[in-house]
């Protein structure tokens, strides 16, 4: 008998075959969560609008069928899934504190999430490739960078993400997880998951690894090093004036760069050194870093690219023209 009843509390500490998990809004701000909806609503808006705006112009205009802007759109595309795959979470719980979700929701939103996340780090690094060719090589440009080429490193860049995040959250499946299923952000991310797993983890772990290594692993390091390229050869242009003409080329691309990677390392940072800091801190800090890129992004490149601000006037105001 007291062997039985171990057994029934130990069961009794696992959720069903379909475990409910409960996402974090932004702790100790409860009651401003609807105040504090109107600029999320007001990013998210211009996240949805300037990327759709960068890809409709680059689709529709025959001058922009250029490889920069075939891999620009690229990353507009990855960013408008960015957005929509956390924005129906983080509003639904500022806007009704439905706080809720199903294992198969949570899995589905994190498929997204990091199948997003890591082809934007595969765009980033064929933007830098793109650059390096076209500044180091310019003469053979156009047969480097051809359409059918453009299209296989679009292709890899995508069965890389689909099928390492795919792995990971089959693997991910067949966790048992423990009643108090409290998630750290308004969205679910997959190490944030794990740690609520009360089975066995190390597998998941490992192969965590494996896919950072293949992804930001390889891309991080392949960025640095096409731009370590780029700078040498515009040192050896003798003039000043188009040493800046030929970097300023890239200053969108830097920009874009910045703007994934920078709140990706503040947000390790946070979250590895600043144990004491806020939940707060952590929350805000976690929204930023998914919702900054497609914000920022298709501002840069509206403001910094000639093409893309033309093209974007001439389709907004064609009577001006």
């Amino acid at each position: 008998m007291p062997q039985i009843q171990d057994n029934l509390e130990i069961l009794s500490n696992f959720t069903s075959t379909f475990p409910t998990f409960m996402l974090t809004g932004i702790p100790g701000l409860e009651s401003a969560q609807g105040w504090i909806s109107i600029p999320f609503c007001c990013l998210y808006a211009t996240a949805l609008t300037g990327n759709s705006m960068i890809l409709f112009v680059i689709i529709t205009q025959q001058s922009l069928h250029e490889p920069m802007y075939y891999f620009l759109s690229m990353l507009s595309a990855t960013d408008l899934g960015l957005t929509v795959s956390t924005m129906s979470t983080t509003l639904a719980i500022l806007w009704f504190d439905a706080r809720e979700i199903s294992l198969d929701s949570c899995i589905i939103q994190m498929f997204f999430l990091h199948v997003f996340t890591f082809m934007e780090s595969g765009v980033l690094m064929a933007m830098a490739f793109d650059r390096y060719v076209a500044i180091c090589d310019p003469l053979r440009y156009t047969t480097i960078l051809t359409n059918s080429r453009i299209i296989q490193m679009c292709l890899i860049i995508s069965a890389r993400s689909i099928v390492l995040i795919a792995t990971g959250l089959f693997l991910l499946k067949h966790l048992s997880f423990c009643k108090k299923n409290l998630l750290s952000h308004s969205y679910c991310y997959h190490p944030d998951v794990i740690k609520l797993a009360c089975s066995d983890t190390r597998v998941n772990s490992i192969f965590g690894l494996i896919v950072l290594i293949l992804t930001t692993g390889v891309d991080t390091p392949s960025i640095i090093v096409s731009y370590v390229l780029i700078i040498r050869s515009v040192l050896r242009i003798a003039s000043t004036e188009e040493q800046h003409k030929t970097f300023s080329t890239c200053v969108s691309h830097i920009g874009a760069v910045a703007t994934f990677y920078i709140p990706l390392i503040s947000l390790s940072l946070v979250h590895r050194y600043a144990h004491s800091a806020p939940k707060v801190v952590h929350s805000m800090m976690s929204n930023i870093y998914l919702i900054l890129p497609p914000v920022i992004n298709p501002i840069i490149y509206s403001v910094k690219t000639k093409q893309i601000r033309k093209a974007i006037f001439s389709t907004l105001l064609p009577n001006k023209q």
